[in-house]
């Protein structure tokens, strides 16, 4: 639909004039806003307890695959004293498949560190949220502006992506972090009383999500697109910069199917590390130029294991700072076979109530020939 002379001119002015852009970014937010299960009808208030947990669920992950653990985690814990009482174990579990485990102990911790320190209610400054278990200064900037409405801009990476295009930041990331926070800030409404921190941090997430995409922008339907340097270049695209990305070495290892009847013999890692806390079956060390005999000499020792069967190809899988690929062998073992310490026999029918993490899954998948 064709602009009015009377909304172009007024977007002229906004993009001459910076103080400006706040107000056209609320009002292209109050007609455009995303339905989330998080966010509550437009003039509530909104939850600081779904706020905290979508924010710690959201890291790293995207909404759609977030979606769904969200209403399985509120339909389970309601709030956050139902989850301060919970068992790291339930919640690990709950949390199998969403990926970067540590987020789901510090997710335990946290609730119970709002009970037990803060009577069940979190802090609503931003200094107060980050002394919190799990709780950084961007998590802590974005529940304190959409919770508690404090002048604060968290910025993500959908406001990155917005805020580098329309300003044209040339310092690549993670460099320009501090700058892009900066120059997000101005995109409040000087008006402290009525900045509305939280729907103008979300009308920047929503507006990176719908429009100012990574390939493709749709820079026509943006309420900003008159003063984006940017677009005005079209370069928008190569906006946000960023530095090469090191990737880590390849590691290799071995994983360990072994079967007692209808039963998958698996243990606990450690609490601390990679995985902390998640269910896996016996494996060796992952490490780089690893060669299979090394591998395979960390079996664990299995009276009645012969010999161990090895499946043909390997297990792939993308760490953050390494990619993976574990070789996966076989043995079943006779029925009242004890289980070696620190292990435990689990029915594979009951897998899916185990913290497994993706990579684990991949591995029994391959191992049981599904």
């Amino acid at each position: 639909m064709p602009l009015s002379t009377a909304t172009r001119k007024k977007k002229q002015t906004a993009a001459e004039d910076g103080d400006g852009r706040p107000a056209l970014l609320l009002a292209w937010y109050d007609r455009h806003r995303r339905k989330l299960p998080w966010r509550p009808p437009a003039g509530e208030r909104a939850d600081p307890y779904r706020v905290w947990l979508s924010e710690i669920m959201l890291q790293q992950t995207g909404v759609k695959t977030v979606g769904p653990y969200f209403e399985k985690f509120l339909a389970r814990w309601s709030g956050v004293e139902a989850l301060g009482r919970a068992s790291l174990d339930d919640v690990l579990r709950m949390w199998a498949g969403l990926g970067y485990y540590s987020r789901a102990r510090n997710l335990h911790a946290c609730a119970v560190a709002v009970l037990r320190d803060h009577g069940g209610a979190f802090p609503d400054t931003e200094e107060g949220l980050r002394s919190l278990p799990g709780i950084g200064p961007y998590t802590a900037a974005a529940i304190a502006a959409i919770a508690f409405g404090r002048r604060t801009m968290p910025v993500d990476g959908n406001i990155e992506r917005v805020v580098s295009r329309l300003f044209a930041v040339e310092a690549p990331l993670p460099q320009a972090k501090p700058l892009i926070q900066q120059l997000a800030a101005t995109l409040l409404s000087a008006n402290e009383n009525a900045s509305r921190a939280g729907d103008s941090a979300q009308a920047l997430m929503d507006l990176g999500s719908s429009i100012c995409t990574p390939k493709k922008p749709a820079c026509a339907l943006c309420p900003l697109n008159d003063g984006c340097v940017a677009r005005l270049r079209g370069e928008q695209e190569a906006y946000p910069r960023k530095a090469p990305k090191n990737t880590g070495a390849l590691r290799r290892g071995a994983a360990f199917v072994v079967t007692r009847g209808d039963q998958l013999l698996v243990r606990s890692r450690p609490e601390k590390g990679l995985l902390g806390g998640m269910t896996e079956v016996p494996g060796s060390a992952w490490l780089a130029a690893q060669g299979d005999k090394a591998a395979l000499q960390q079996a664990p020792d299995l009276k009645g294991v012969a010999r161990w069967h090895r499946k043909a190809g390997v297990v792939t899988h993308v760490f953050t700072h390494f990619p993976l690929e574990l070789a996966v062998y076989t043995a079943e073992l006779p029925a009242r076979t004890r289980a070696p310490e620190g292990m435990r026999w689990v029915p594979v029918a009951t897998l899916g109530d185990e913290a497994l993490p993706n990579v684990m899954r991949k591995v029994i998948a391959h191992g049981l020939g599904k």
